[in-house]
């Protein structure tokens, strides 16, 4: 396995990710063009979108953490890899979901809660970007998997 390709293709994947749920939430802004802060809305979208926002952030933090500390050290690095990235996907899921449950109902409703909601879902999907460091810290690697990983 190429260390530096599966960075890169980890990088890809999440910029896609995040890309996409930008130009969505810039497309639904432009479409509904107003905001409002009624909090008597027919429907329960208002209510459904903070518990799915947090469920979303938290379950994506608790299954990353839960898969991970699945890896044995002992394991071959391209198998501790596979893994870290099953994590990293299933993590990202968590909070595109949310997110775009969000723009739903900002579109259906104009409501401003639930685009704020998924405004700052995606900033912490931008922050969780993958890199070297990010992988060396979460993963139980052996100080010669280490190196591989930083001369990738």
């Amino acid at each position: 396995m190429d260390l530096k390709n599966f960075i890169k293709s980890l990088s890809i994947l999440h910029l896609l990710l995040l890309g996409v749920l930008v130009i969505i939430t810039i497309w639904v802004i432009y479409k509904v063009n107003s905001f409002n802060s009624n909090t008597v809305i027919e429907g329960m979208l208002l209510y459904v979108v903070p518990l799915f926002a947090m469920v979303g952030y938290f379950g994506s933090q608790w299954i990353f953490k839960k898969m991970i500390s699945s890896i044995q050290i002992a394991t071959k690095l391209e198998d501790k890899l596979r893994k870290y990235k099953s994590a990293l996907q299933l993590k990202y899921t968590f909070i595109e979901i949310p997110a775009f449950i969000g723009l739903f109902a900002y579109n259906t409703s104009g409501n401003a809660l639930p685009l704020v909601i998924s405004i700052c879902l995606i900033a912490y999907l931008a922050v969780q970007r993958p890199n070297k460091e990010h992988i060396i810290k979460s993963i139980p690697l052996t100080n010669d998997e280490q190196e591989k990983i930083q001369l990738a």
